[in-house]
């Protein structure tokens, strides 16, 4: 079987490329988008997302107490602050579903429930106040109540159910990681809070959008966005300096360098395939026409609620682009209930983002939460378009 394999991939490349349909407008128009695509990531997503989000999975890796994360993210620590803070965190961190990986990865590996990790992988890109927010003003506030309520819920429960399907496979992951050494603090716990603090500000602050309106609270922070990552930036030089050794340093660059060597080229190497199916938001040059997404998702039935989750969960959402997205498609027809359905399945997934998750939880847990969920979303989705509201 394993002489096998390698030649059945040589063919399946081999006849991939012999009928490539380069003759065909449409399949030149989506190779096109793929590259466009990538290109739009790089520029607008990597350097102020993804960057940040390294180094701060770098810093939990090397400098968070294990006892501290098993405490309030482990298999033995209380549900109610465990799904709390992760449930809750998207609040804080509003971040995509591809910026959030880095992060999730980090905690799990320093020993975070798959539970309360899998609850905070899900919050991190779903629970965005800005995009919730944004949600009811363009499409409704009936839409942006249930997407705000539906993404709490959402976090929690899969969590939950995450934790009781692989409860066997957890207790032996949790007792491997409490028989591991454990690294004595080298700085008083209040300067390694301001120092997280100041790296998780830098990502907020770089990655803040621009909104739709002129005015307003989120408008000021944007006009002065650079100096305050500057500030930030210079504030962390300074902590690094008086409160860190070099030794620490490196260790925590090394961490940071790693999971960006594993991370990156799934994220870019997915972000390529989703362009190609679907194209850029907003636009309708991928393999996949848009006509045919509004054609299967103008009613509120299970079917097209499901189709709507399964789109939701493999096109790639950078934050708040969903919401102009679907004020498109509810113009074209989409009816509320798929519209809900994507906005919980969407955010929270999307295809570079599987190939990450797999790469950290491995191919069975991460179908199982990709199927759970398109499950609820789709549920959903069927719901609220019953309700008729």
């Amino acid at each position: 079987m394993k002489k096998i394999l390698p030649l059945f991939w040589m063919m399946v490349v081999f006849l991939g490329a012999y009928f490539l349909p380069m003759e065909s407008l449409r399949f030149q128009g989506a190779l096109l988008e793929a590259f466009h695509m990538i290109k739009e990531y790089a520029r607008e997503h990597v350097l102020f997302c993804l960057v940040p989000a390294f180094f701060i999975a770098g810093a939990i890796s090397v400098f968070v107490n294990q006892t501290v994360v098993m405490k309030y993210f482990g298999a033995q620590a209380k549900k109610t602050v465990a799904y709390t803070v992760a449930a809750l965190s998207g609040t804080i961190l509003a971040v995509c579903s591809c910026t959030v990986l880095p992060i999730f990865s980090g905690i799990y590996k320093r020993g975070a429930g798959i539970g309360p990790a899998t609850a905070f992988l899900y919050s991190g890109p779903a629970i965005n106040v800005l995009a919730i927010i944004l949600t009811a003003r363009v499409l409704g506030p009936e839409l942006g109540l249930a997407r705000a309520i539906g993404a709490v819920v959402f976090a929690v429960v899969v969590g939950m159910l995450m934790a009781l399907i692989f409860r066997h496979d957890e207790a032996e992951r949790q007792r491997q990681v409490i028989a591991a050494p454990v690294s004595e603090e080298s700085r008083p716990l209040w300067q390694n809070g301001v120092y997280f603090l100041t790296l998780v500000l830098i990502l907020i602050f770089a990655a803040w959008g621009k909104p739709k309106e002129p005015i307003g609270f989120f408008m000021i922070v944007y006009s002065v966005k650079w100096p305050l990552v500057l500030a930030m930036l210079t504030m962390l030089a300074l902590e690094l300096w008086r409160w860190f050794k070099r030794d620490e340093i490196t260790e925590w660059t090394a961490a940071s360098w790693g999971f960006a060597r594993q991370i990156l080229p799934l994220l870019l190497g997915g972000v390529l395939v989703a362009g190609l199916l679907m194209g850029r938001p907003q636009t309708d040059t991928g393999l996949i026409p848009a006509q045919m997404v509004e054609q299967w998702v103008g009613s509120g039935s299970l079917a097209s609620n499901f189709f709507a989750a399964i789109a939701g969960a493999f096109m790639y959402f950078a934050t708040l682009t969903e919401v102009p997205i679907l004020q498109g498609l509810i113009g074209a027809g989409m009816a509320k209930g798929p519209a809900l359905a994507l906005l919980l399945a969407g955010p929270a997934l999307s295809l570079p983002n599987m190939l990450v998750i797999r790469s950290v939880l491995g191919n069975r847990k991460t179908a199982v939460y990709i199927l759970i969920v398109v499950i609820m979303a789709t549920l959903s989705g069927w719901l609220f378009g019953l309700l008729g509201i």
